[in-house]
């Protein structure tokens, strides 16, 4: 086999090699969202895929088995269990009243979904600003964003 053949059939394998490792990197990557009354219809492998679902953390169903945190996601009148396996912490606002939640991860055969990932939504609220604001300060009537984190 000439030197020519060897590096074009080298080239080759490289190239195809990559192909494919791109082609699994981004079908493994890709992450849809769900609401939860889009989950009942899903069928067959749709229901297997990486997803990402949110909704409101329903108050006292939070639960602490070990290093995994069960809880349930409700909303319009439906409820999904949920079990975080991730390392990370939980943030603080997912124990406040109403949080709402966005998870990721898979539904298990079951129904259940199997989190790796959790983030909360931050709770944020505008006020008035006081009537005797200092200088600089906006002015009556203005609005300040105020954050509770």
């Amino acid at each position: 086999m000439s030197a020519r053949v060897k590096f074009a059939l080298g080239a080759v394998i490289i190239v195809a090699t990559l192909g494919w490792l791109g082609w699994v990197g981004a079908t493994e990557s890709k992450t849809y969202y769900h609401t939860l009354s889009e989950l009942t219809a899903l069928q067959g492998s749709a229901r297997l895929q990486r997803m990402r679902v949110s909704g409101y953390v329903k108050e006292g169903s939070i639960q602490r088995l070990g290093n995994q945190v069960d809880f349930v996601l409700a909303e319009q009148g439906r409820t999904l269990p949920v079990s975080y396996v991730g390392s990370d912490p939980l943030p603080d606002t997912f124990y406040e009243k109403n949080a709402q939640a966005l998870v990721q991860g898979r539904l298990d055969r079951s129904g259940k979904f199997v989190a790796t990932q959790v983030e909360a939504k931050c709770a944020s609220k505008y006020v008035a600003a006081p009537a005797s604001a200092p200088a600089g300060a906006p002015q009556t009537g203005a609005t300040v964003p105020q954050t509770a984190h």
